[in-house]
């Protein structure tokens, strides 16, 4: 599940994703902007804020200068703000809140196009260099495919705040659900305590049908061809999973819609801790 999509694939995705996401709030009136979002702290304003924040950080800008009017916060005191990237997001946001949503959406227009220019620009070896990211030092390519996962969540994120549904499969769903799942092992054996010689399975409906094995020895891996039955099997809608990574929803609200096969006590187990990203 490591291999990337070459360069124009990826690049032609990133600006789909930056479309999708002007178009699920383009229509919204101030109210609805300021709708909180399933993220602590952030309305769907926030997400598109947070969004411009990382981009421009990425084209080497700085967070624009605080309003006169804009309180001056600790943004590290902040009860939803855990690390030193969690303190710059909010740094960005705390900058841009005083805009208008007519406003941000025209900034973010602004920032995605001038993303968009600068990664068409890239050459073969900047795109494979390496690089600093949420998930270590990998090639800028890998990095990328993060900042697509990233922003395929929070189109979901804006979606279950509003109230509306947009596609989650397609072809930036499988990339980004493919960033995604590289995480699952790791968080299943580590976090969910699965015990070595386990094997399991992850059953999923909706958008993003597949079934994943994953093998617990020394380190959590994939199988392809399993040869015994799951010790655990785990069928959810693939949205479901996606949004319990990412600790949108509760899990003990969610253990009603999964059904577990073979040791549901793992399974329950394994559900109540898969939330990883940051």
């Amino acid at each position: 599940m490591s291999d990337l999509p070459d360069r124009p694939e990826l690049v032609r995705l990133l600006s789909d994703q930056f479309d999708a996401l002007a178009d699920l709030v383009g229509g919204l009136d101030e109210d609805r902007w300021r709708i909180p979002s399933p993220l602590p702290g952030w309305t769907v304003f926030d997400v598109i804020g947070h969004i411009i924040g990382t981009e421009s950080l990425l084209l080497g800008d700085k967070p624009p200068a605080r309003a006169a009017q804009a309180p001056d916060i600790d943004v590290k005191t902040l009860p939803h703000v855990r690390n030193d990237i969690g303190a710059l997001n909010e740094i960005w946001l705390q900058r841009l809140r005083p805009l208008s949503g007519a406003e941000l959406l025209r900034m973010y227009h602004e920032v995605a196009d001038r993303r968009r220019k600068a990664l068409s620009a890239m050459d073969d070896q900047a795109w494979l260099a390496p690089s600093q990211s949420p998930v270590g030092e990998v090639p800028y390519a890998r990095f990328m495919r993060v900042r697509l996962f990233d922003c395929w969540m929070h189109e979901l994120d804006i979606a279950d705040a509003l109230g509306e549904r947009v596609e989650e499969g397609g072809a930036r769903g499988e990339v980004a659900f493919t960033e995604f799942a590289q995480s699952l092992p790791r968080v299943l054996a580590k976090r969910g305590g699965a015990p070595v010689g386990s094997l399991i399975a992850l059953r999923l409906t909706g958008p993003l049908t597949r079934t994943l094995h994953i093998e617990v020895g020394d380190r959590a891996a994939y199988v392809t061809a399993p040869d015994r039955e799951a010790t655990v099997t785990l069928e959810l809608d693939s949205g479901l999973l996606v949004r319990l990574g990412g600790g949108r929803v509760d899990p003990e609200t969610a253990l009603g819609r999964i059904t577990f096969h073979g040791d549901a006590e793992l399974g329950r187990q394994l559900a109540r801790n898969l939330a990883f990203t940051i």
